[in-house]
């Protein structure tokens, strides 16, 4: 069975190579390992999906921005 990078728990050197390669270098930024560099998510809802999101903030007293950051540790 071949291995799929997405899922596998440790991930190879070159494993994204071809998604790294297809995608516009505009939307990427090489940063040397130890250089401090951080990941930015940026999160964009609309609709019912939005709503949600802003009655969970709501019932729980905190921004939208921080349920989601909630969530992301969590996953």
């Amino acid at each position: 069975m071949a291995k799929d990078p997405w899922t596998d728990p440790d991930p190879q050197r070159g494993d994204f190579d071809a998604e790294l390669t297809a995608a516009d270098p505009r939307d990427a930024q090489v940063v040397e390992a130890g250089s401090g560099g951080k990941v930015t998510i940026v999160v964009s809802l609309e609709g019912e999906d939005a709503k949600r999101l802003q009655r969970i903030a709501a019932e729980r007293g905190q921004r939208p921005g921080e349920v989601v950051a909630a969530l992301l540790r969590d996953a």
